[in-house]
C-alpha cells in the first residue's frame, strides 16, 4: 500500500555526494523528510524520496556542504505529462481494454468431457434447444440448470458438472455404461417407495437383497416386468393384517440368465470413394459465426469432399475468442459401384461380433453360449447374434403397495 501512495505522489531518486553524506541523511530525519531505499556506494549514496520533500532540501545541502543529483523521477505526476502527449495510444488504449473486458462477458467455447457414447455434436444441438450456446452470456447461464437438464434428458447420463472458466464453459458428464438407475437413498419416506422389476425374461442365477422385500429365488423363472424386489416392509396389526408399509428403495445384486439377440443389416450394394489426388484449398477468417474466405475454390469437380479444419484464437488458456483461422479443403473422388463379397461380409461381421462381445464384457455380461450365423438374401447381408448370457437386472420403478386407509366401520 505505502508504494502505491509514493507513486500517486510521485518520488525522486537522488545521488548524494559530497562532505558529509551521513549528516545530510540525519538532518533529514530530523526535519521529517522520509528518506527509503538508500544504498551506499563508497563515494556517494543512492535514495528515494518524495516529490514533496525534495523541495524542502535546499537548507540542509547547505548545511552539510553535499550535493544532490536526480537520477530518475518516478510516478503519477511524470507519467501524465507524457501520457497527454500520445492521445490517440490513451484512446486506443482504452478502447481496446473495454473491448477485451466487454467480451469478457460471454461465453465463446463450451468444452465437453466424459462423454463416450453420446456425441458432441448431440450435446451441443440439445444445449443449443436449451437456449445455451456461444454468444451467450455469462451471468445468464444457469448451471444447476443445465446439469439438471441433462440428466433429465439423457438417461444414460448419471453424473454433471458445468463450470466457467474464463469465457469457457466446461461440461464434465459421466455415462452409465451399465445403463443402470442411479442409486437413491435407502429409506424414501413414510409414504413412497421403489420396487425392483425384471428388464427381460429369464431365469434368476442369484439374489442379495440389502433392501426391501425379495419375491424371487435362485432358479425362479421371470418375465419383464415382474416384481423382484418389493419396496415395502410390511408392518402388521395384532391379527397379522397389513398396517401400513415403511417403504424402501429396493436394492439388490441380481443376476439373471437371459437371452441376448442382435441383428446387423449389411447392404450387398455400395459405392466406394476412390480419391483422385486433386484438391483445392482456400483458407477464411470467422468472427461471430461470419465466414469470410481468401480466395476461391479453384476446380470444377463433380464430386468432392470437403474437409474443414479450424483453430479458435485465444489470448489465455480460458479466455476465447469468437474468432477462427482455418482452411476448406476440396478433394476429388469418383464413385463405384460395388457388392460385398461374402469373405468382405464374413471380415466385416466378425469385426461387428468382436465388438458386441467387447461391449458386454465391458458391461459385466458373462456370455454362456454363443451362436452367430451370417445369411444373405438379394439385397442385404445378416448377421444374426444369439447369445446365452448372465447379466445383472433389476429396474427401479414406484412401488404398488399401498394399504387403503381403514373405515369407521373397520374401526
Amino acid at each position: 500500500m505505502l508504494k502505491f501512495f509514493q507513486f500517486i505522489h510521485g518520488y525522486l531518486i537522488i545521488k548524494v555526494q559530497g562532505f558529509s553524506p551521513e549528516r545530510f541523511m540525519n538532518l533529514a530525519s530530523h526535519h521529517r523528510l522520509f528518506l527509503w531505499d538508500i544504498e551506499n556506494h563508497g563515494d556517494f549514496y543512492l535514495m528515494s524520496i518524495s516529490l514533496k520533500d525534495f523541495y524542502k532540501l535546499k537548507s540542509i545541502t547547505k548545511k552539510t556542504g553535499t550535493r544532490v543529483f536526480i537520477q530518475k523521477k518516478c510516478g503519477l505526476p511524470f507519467y501524465v505529462p507524457r501520457v497527454k502527449r500520445r492521445k490517440f495510444f490513451v484512446l486506443g488504449l482504452i478502447l481496446s481494454m473495454s473491448f477485451w473486458i466487454w467480451m469478457s462477458a460471454f461465453i465463446w467455447a463450451i468444452e465437453i468431457r466424459g462423454n463416450f457414447h453420446l456425441t458432441n455434436d448431440v450435446l451441443l444441438r440439445f444445449l443449443s434447444e436449451q437456449g445455451l450456446k456461444v454468444g451467450k452470456r455469462r451471468k445468464d447461464v444457469d448451471i444447476e440448470k443445465i446439469e439438471k437438464s441433462l440428466r433429465n434428458e439423457f438417461d444414460i447420463i448419471t453424473w454433471t458438472s458445468a463450470r466457467i472458466n474464463g469465457t469457457r464453459l466446461i461440461l464434465q458428464i459421466k455415462e452409465n455404461e451399465l445403463g443402470e438407475p442411479e442409486e437413491i437413498a435407502a429409506v424414501i419416506s413414510d409414504e413412497e417407495g421403489f420396487d425392483l422389476v425384471a428388464a427381460k425374461d429369464g431365469v434368476i442365477v442369484s439374489i442379495m437383497t440389502r433392501s426391501g422385500v425379495p419375491l424371487v429365488m435362485a432358479g425362479s423363472e421371470v418375465f419383464a416386468g415382474d416384481v423382484l424386489v418389493e419396496g415395502g416392509v410390511p408392518i402388521f396389526n395384532d391379527d397379522l393384517t397389513v398396517r401400513s408399509y415403511q417403504y424402501y428403495q429396493a436394492d439388490a445384486d441380481i443376476y439373471l440368465r437371459t437371452d441376448f439377440n442382435h441383428i446387423e443389416i449389411l447392404p450387398i450394394d455400395y459405392e466406394e470413394k476412390v480419391f483422385s489426388g486433386k484438391e483445392s484449398k482456400v483458407r477464411y477468417f470467422e468472427i461471430l459465426g461470419k465466414r469470410i474466405k481468401f480466395g476461391f475454390f479453384s476446380h470444377d469437380f463433380e464430386n468432392f469432399d470437403i474437409i474443414d479444419e479450424k483453430t479458435q484464437v485465444r489470448l489465455l488458456e480460458n479466455f476465447y475468442l469468437p474468432l477462427f483461422f482455418g482452411s476448406e479443403l476440396a478433394r476429388e473422388y469418383q464413385i463405384n459401384a460395388k457388392k460385398y463379397s461374402s469373405e468382405e461380409a464374413k471380415t466385416i461381421f466378425s469385426g461387428t461380433a468382436k465388438k458386441i462381445i467387447e461391449n458386454l464384457t465391458e458391461k459385466g455380461v458373462q456370455i454362456i453360449e454363443k451362436n452367430v450365423t451370417m445369411k444373405k438374401d438379394n439385397v442385404n447381408w445378416y448377421l444374426d447374434v444369439d447369445f446365452l448370457v448372465i447379466e445383472k437386472t433389476g429396474k427401479s420403478v414406484p412401488t404398488t403397495l399401498y394399504v387403503p386407509p381403514a373405515t369407521d366401520a373397520e374401526e
